[in-house]
């Protein structure tokens, strides 16, 4: 595997003595990529990464060590922090015993200008990998220059990430500021178009040409797909002026399109390339931040149809390594039956996104998966399905919804049958009403009735009488056989009811009222007691009347 990187002593020594400082033994460890640490995020699986941790030298050492220890099973290349000189002997004797290196930054470097250097040097170092290459054997760079003779202008293929994995560089070609900018950085510069023009061109099925803004010149874009999945996009810069799109330029675009994804997917090192922004794209929408709207364009999901989420958990230790393996399993078995599946570990739950099919529901989709799941990874996966995004911002209340899903069935719902491991909204619509009645009542005491409260305190058989008999509809025969007493034991209940706390039983406002509180107390207790969800309250042992 030629993954490009560079060692973190040579690093150190580009960067200086004044930016950082090694803490701990000599490392050859190869620093490919950076990532600042958020505390209550999952580390990603990237070996090589240097982690950027500005508060984790101010957590207790039990919890900076298991950092350490973290960094160290996912490969990392190192923890750079900003330390006290104190500090310093032990982080490093920390370093010592994890393996991990640890990296003290200066004090007078500010995070984001260690970065911008971090990237500005592995950038460099890239760059000068990819020069020593012989461009005439890269069959993109050869592409790329085929097109630029015909345009007359500069061609850039980009991955989905938006870097320049490939260029033009035939003598004479038209080029702007915007276009040499990104091939000195390999990536697209950022520009308030941007965001838009990506999101057309991705989900155009033919060429795009963009007319002369400021000092760019015309371009003409096309996007880049094995099948209906996007891979990148190709972008030429057209001397001949803003004029039409003539068949012959939408013809030789539509053919370097092909060419290109053929190249692409047959290399394992652009695959990859491809696959991390895919990731990344699905983190940012159940994050809800930082969403520019061509997110589904961009995974090749359709917007018309909507795209359902999938989560899933399981219900053991939640470790990384299950949760890896579990995410791996899931995007084989759905990326057989829908290439644009794409998937992502989160907050200990595995995420997918399919678009949505009429033809096969997710459910149908996801109940071949469980034997399998079963089988590689263990018995007691459980898996919500919230619905279905139309647009990237519907993503994030998908996934709160996915959670509330989790948290409100126990443990013991991941039987052996299939059914009582899919969690669906229709299906667990009544429970989710009682969460929120139950929530409601907690945050405004005016709505309960004192009376309700006091008769659950004081005479809990009169209130699981009250709230059986509400949902058997009045019907005193069909309460009884529930709770397994005397047909006069629930009507005497019920006259105490109505006697001793002040129930209406013939208004339906107020015993609709009374039955919703009774049953969100019941759905409170039940969850802090570990019973199922939705289950008929167990009524204590009574002799008839």
């Amino acid at each position: 595997m030629d993954d490009i990187g560079l060692p973190l002593d040579e690093l150190l020594e580009e960067l200086g003595p004044q930016t950082a400082t090694r803490l701990g033994p000599p490392s050859s460890t190869v620093v490919r990529a950076t990532e600042f640490h958020e505390a209550l995020e999952e580390l990603p699986e990237q070996p090589g990464t240097l982690l950027l941790a500005p508060s984790a030298v101010h957590a207790p050492d039990a919890g900076l060590a298991r950092l350490a220890e973290r960094a160290a099973a996912l490969d990392y290349a190192g923890i750079a922090v900003k330390c006290r000189e104190r500090d310093a002997e032990r982080l490093a004797a920390l370093s010592a015993d994890t393996g991990t290196p640890f990296l003290r930054v200066g004090e007078r470097v500010s995070w984001h200008l260690f970065d911008a250097m971090l990237a500005q040097l592995l950038g460099e170092q890239r760059h000068s990998e990819d020069t020593h290459r012989d461009r005439g054997a890269e069959p993109l760079f050869a592409l790329a220059n085929e097109l630029a003779e015909f345009f007359g202008g500069s061609v850039a293929i980009e991955d989905l990430g938006r870097r320049i994995i490939a260029y033009s560089s035939v003598p004479g070609q038209v080029i702007d500021r915007l276009r040499t900018q990104g091939i000195l950085t390999r990536r697209v510069p950022d520009s308030p178009f941007n965001d838009d023009q990506y999101r057309t061109v991705l989900r155009s099925r033919t060429p795009v040409k963009y007319p002369r803004l400021d000092d760019e010149e015309p371009r003409v874009a096309f996007a880049i797909h094995a099948g209906t999945l996007p891979l990148g996009s190709i972008w030429a810069i057209d001397a001949s002026g803003t004029g039409p799109l003539t068949p012959e330029q939408d013809a030789r675009m539509r053919a370097a399109a092909a060419l290109a994804a053929s190249s692409m997917l047959d290399d394992l090192r652009v695959r990859r390339a491809t696959q991390q922004p895919r990731e990344d794209r699905l983190r940012t929408m159940l994050d809800g931040h930082d969403i520019v709207g061509s997110e589904f364009a961009e995974l090749g999901l359709s917007e018309e149809r909507g795209a359902a989420l999938l989560a899933f958990a399981f219900e053991h230790d939640g470790r990384s390594p299950v949760l890896a393996q579990l995410r791996s399993t899931v995007h084989r078995h759905l990326a057989l039956h829908r290439p644009e599946t794409v998937t992502a570990v989160r907050s200990g739950l595995v995420y997918a996104l399919v678009e949505q099919q009429t033809a096969r529901s997710a459910t149908e989709l996801v109940e071949p998966l469980l034997p399998v799941v079963d089988r590689l990874v263990g018995p007691g996966v459980r898996v919500a399905l919230p619905g279905v995004a139309r647009h990237p911002v519907d993503v994030a209340p998908l996934r709160a919804l996915s959670e509330r899903l989790f948290d409100i069935t126990s443990a013991d719902t991941g039987r052996a049958a299939g059914a009582d491991r899919l969690f669906t909204v229709e299906a667990l619509r009544p429970a989710l009403v009682f969460e929120r009645a139950a929530a409601l009542f907690a945050d405004e005491p005016v709505l309960r009735s004192p009376a309700l409260a006091r008769m659950a305190h004081e005479d809990v058989a009169v209130a699981e009488t009250l709230a059986a008999w509400c949902g058997c509809f009045g019907n005193v025969a069909r309460t009884a056989r529930r709770l397994g007493v005397h047909e006069n034991t629930v009507r005497y209940r019920l006259r105490r009811a109505e006697e001793h706390y002040g129930v209406s039983l013939l208004d339906a406002d107020s015993l609709l009222v009374a039955w919703l509180q009774l049953r969100s107390g019941e759905r409170r207790t039940s969850l802090g007691s570990g019973s199922s969800p939705g289950a008929e309250p167990r009524v204590r042992s009574e002799s008839r009347s």
